[in-house]
């Protein structure tokens, strides 16, 4: 019933229709939509892994616009709008131009790539997605990242040649002679699109007249993906946004680091050598100062709220209070080598009365039973954690844990 513009030209960007069929729908937040069929149009719909136009249909008082939020197609090309339109009525159909070149740039850009993987390494492209934040193409075959920096190069070189992109409905005759890209087996009438030297492909979404138009096209992501890889690419407007955004990131670290951005990379590396140094500098110092502590802490024969350490009325259970700089591994040290000295039970809590503590408990030389003591944290004070009867963990928010600790010493 729709006649499809952008069949006759990629560059329609407004047109008149009539309205043939209006349609409410439940929108989203219960807000009302509505469904428009037009005798024509040029708002390519969703298909083909490619997300649809957006724009308005203008009819009636100046300003009376329906806002084009999605299109879609089945047996009908559909028009969901935010508003009713009364059939018979003549809309002007506006596109979003912006939104429509950029994925026309984004798709040419995926045609060059893929042709260029297919010809010269013999593999399909499965799978693709073209939305407005990403741009996917998935092959059954595996690419290295010095063969994506090849293709990248190569497929610059075609969009810098301005190739003609040509797009047709071939007879059938003639479409029988032509080997094209295809992800499935197609019936009936068939839009080819052939970029000389490049590729050959079936593909019903619009294209540039020529590649020049695309400008630029930069890998941003390669993975590993069902046997095959995964790529991302970007392309025109949305491939200098993302160098300018990687530029701004580069040329913070370069100041942030003292030095040129051709030297920011072996700067970085530099500094984490200096950070791994330094803290296997401070886990020496950890570990003499936890040697240091120890010998104190074992010595309480009662309780020391300055040193912060509480002991059991038979002296049988040990606690330590520490601040949030005592780590976790701190923490377990601290506590395995207090139960092996201690009978009961061994623990640290280290944080604060704002942002809780962390703990962790173990059994000394007489075997009690940690579960039951964090069942007691959970159920009095809330408390999160688990373990075994051995050694128990977790964290408890509590701002007075002098008063937790007095409560599972009793």
């Amino acid at each position: 019933m729709t006649k499809e513009l952008y069949y006759d030209s990629a560059y329609i960007s407004e047109f008149f229709a009539e309205v043939i069929s209006c349609e409410k729908k439940d929108g989203k937040g219960g807000k009302d939509c509505y469904e428009v069929i037009l005798d024509r149009t040029a708002f390519f719909p969703e298909q083909g892994g490619q997300g649809s136009d957006s724009g308005v249909l203008e009819f009636g008082d100046a300003g009376n616009d329906a806002k084009v939020m999605h299109v879609s197609i089945g047996s009908e090309i559909r028009h969901l709008v935010d508003r009713e339109i009364p059939v018979g009525t003549t809309v002007h159909g506006v596109i979003d131009w912006a939104h429509r070149f950029s994925n026309m740039q984004q798709h040419t850009g995926e045609h060059i790539f893929s042709g260029l993987v297919n010809s010269e390494f013999g593999y399909n492209n499965v799978g693709f997605h073209l939305s407005d934040s990403e741009v996917t193409m998935d092959y059954d075959g595996v690419l290295s990242a010095e063969d994506i920096k090849a293709l990248e190069l190569k497929a610059n070189q075609a969009i810098w040649a301005n190739l003609e992109v040509l797009c047709e409905f071939p007879e059938a005759d003639k479409l029988a002679e032509i080997p094209y890209r295809s992800k499935k087996e197609l019936e009936g009438d068939v839009r080819i699109v052939t970029i000389p030297g490049i590729d050959i492909c079936a593909c019903c979404a619009p294209h540039v007249i020529r590649t020049g138009e695309i400008g630029l096209l930069k890998v941003v992501g390669l993975q590993n993906y069902k046997g095959g890889v995964r790529v991302n690419i970007l392309c025109g407007q949305r491939s200098l946004e993302y160098l300018q955004s990687e530029h701004e990131i580069v040329s913070e670290l370069s100041g942030m680091l003292t030095t040129s951005s051709d030297k920011v990379i072996a700067s970085v590396k530099r500094a984490f050598e200096d950070n791994s140094a330094m803290k296997a500098e401070l886990s020496q110092a950890k570990e003499a100062l936890i040697e240091y502590e120890l010998e104190d802490i074992v010595k309480a024969a009662s309780t020391d709220r300055e040193k912060g350490i509480f002991v059991s009325g038979d002296n049988s259970d040990i606690y330590v209070i520490k601040d949030n700089s005592y780590d976790s591994n701190m923490m377990r040290k601290l506590v395995n080598e207090l139960a092996s000295k201690k009978a009961g039970y061994c623990g640290v809590f280290a944080g604060s009365a704002d942002k809780g503590y962390r703990f962790i408990v173990a059994s000394g030389t007489a075997g009690k039973d940690c579960k039951a003591l964090c069942d007691k944290l959970r159920n009095d004070f809330g408390a999160k954690g688990g373990g075994a009867p051995a050694m128990v963990q977790g964290s408890v928010n509590h701002s007075d844990i002098e008063t937790v600790i007095a409560s599972i010493s009793e």
